[in-house]
């Protein structure tokens, strides 16, 4: 089978990913190529949208290693396939009754509990521990223990290898300075990191409005270290059952340490580390177990950088913020005007244009996050190709949509400064938010 050709289909699966028909097709051409490891991906797709589907069960079994079972198919003759081809039964095993028929010995046709090979004679356990890395387990076991194979604290994270820098981070001067003295520097020079007694564990919180470009800047700091990324958000912690919450958090914790250098990204910590005083029992189990992953006990936490990224940094438990966890704090503002001029080059970089004065359309969007400005940008292109289909005459985006879509486009922040106003004027007793109050002194933002 040809390379290219599967090359092919693969581009065509992941540009119509819900195209069930188009991977099952790919799945059974890696199988014939004999790339049972790819194909194994592909077939576990479909059984997630469609369990029933037999020709996916089959083709999982082939590229498992064991038979194509046939999934109760039908002949010709509307009977049954049978174990042999003539359509009987195999020698020495009893036929199967029809449906609603009681088998003569129960405990024969089942395997018994625990038993690790199946009526299709694969042993799944063996199978599990080969292809684990490949497709993670998708079944508990009856009894509800952690799986014999792979258990809690093999749990697998996604760890990514950003090739996002800092030098593609537009703007924020300021944030760049203070990434430099808390992690990047020290990392670079071991040396003067010895000899000031910079540790290598770090924290740092990072807050401001929605839609400025935090969690872009977490992945352009775990590229410019070359440093390994995982990226938590609430689901990843959160589960029903008393202490699942608590390991999920723990075993994150340890997937970072195994993989440091490694920057963990906290997104919204305000609703992980929501303030004790006002939540639930349950809730501040898992607060707590955050702190204690925070302080790293065992002193495991070096090379492990926690950032961490709120859009409500006043609802976050005074307990994170302390010396030694998130004890750094950065204020991430909207793009200034020459960032605003880039971020629209960037979002129209693809699109036909003539014609826009990128400087005075960044002029006119004060205060307008990296959202608002890729929001924009869609509203201007909707207006040209709507006129294109009006007059039947294709036309480029030119500067009277940009202006147009500023003006129906509002800057998203403006609620955020309203709130964020209060507490920097009313609930600064510590300083916390010194630099929120003098950005809004200095923007005479009432």
């Amino acid at each position: 089978m040809s390379d290219a050709l599967i090359n092919s289909l693969v581009a065509a699966v992941e540009a119509r990913p819900d195209d069930l028909t188009l991977r099952l097709h790919l799945a059974e051409l890696l199988v014939a190529a004999g790339r049972g490891p790819e194909a194994i991906g592909h077939a576990a797709q479909i059984l997630a949208r469609e369990p029933g589907n037999a020709a996916a069960q089959q083709l999982m079994a082939r590229a498992l290693g064991g038979p194509a079972t046939t999934g109760g198919a039908t002949g010709a003759d509307g009977h049954g396939d049978g174990a042999a081809a003539g359509g009987g039964s195999a020698p020495g095993v009893p036929p199967q009754g029809s449906p609603g028929e009681t088998p003569a010995d129960p405990a024969a046709a089942t395997p018994a509990a625990g038993d690790a090979v199946g009526r299709s004679g694969i042993d799944w356990a063996a199978m599990e521990e080969q292809f684990g890395d490949v497709v993670p387990p998708r079944f508990a076991r009856a009894d509800g223990e952690p799986d014999p194979v792979r258990g809690h604290a093999d749990r697998a994270f996604d760890v990514e290898r950003s090739t996002v820098t800092l030098a593609d981070v537009g703007g924020m001067t300021d944030v760049k300075k203070r990434l430099e003295v808390s992690f990047l520097g020290p990392l670079r020079n071991p040396k003067l990191r010895t000899l000031f007694g910079k540790s290598l564990r770090g924290g740092l919180l990072l807050y401001g409005p929605p839609g400025c470009g935090k969690t872009f800047l977490a992945r352009a700091v775990a590229g410019e270290m070359g440093a390994a990324f995982i990226s938590l958000s609430i689901t990843d912690v959160l589960n029903m059952w008393i202490g699942s919450s608590e390991r999920n958090l723990h075993d994150l914790f340890e997937s970072a340490r195994g993989h440091a250098p490694c920057v963990l990204f906290l997104d919204e910590i305000d609703a992980l580390g929501h303030k004790r005083s006002q939540l639930q029992s349950s809730m501040r189990t898992v607060v707590n177990q955050l702190l204690t992953e925070l302080d790293g006990v065992d002193g495991g936490n070096d090379g492990v950088f926690v950032l961490a990224a709120t859009n409500a940094p006043w609802d976050v438990d005074a307990a994170l913020r302390r010396p030694g966890r998130l004890d750094r704090t950065v204020l991430v503002l909207p793009p200034d005007t020459p960032a605003r001029a880039a971020i629209l080059e960037y979002h129209l970089r693809d699109r036909p244009v003539a014609g826009i004065d990128l400087d005075a359309v960044a002029a006119a969007t004060d205060h307008y996050s990296g959202a608002d400005l890729a929001h924009l940008c869609e509203t201007a292109a909707e207006y040209a190709m709507r006129d294109s289909i009006d007059t039947g005459e294709i036309r480029m985006i030119n500067q009277a949509d940009m202006l147009a879509a500023a003006r129906e486009v509002r800057p998203s922040t403006d609620a955020w400064f309203a709130t964020a106003r209060n507490v920097a004027m009313f609930a600064n007793e510590s300083g916390a938010y010194d630099d929120l109050a003098a950005y809004l002194k200095k923007r005479k933002i009432r």
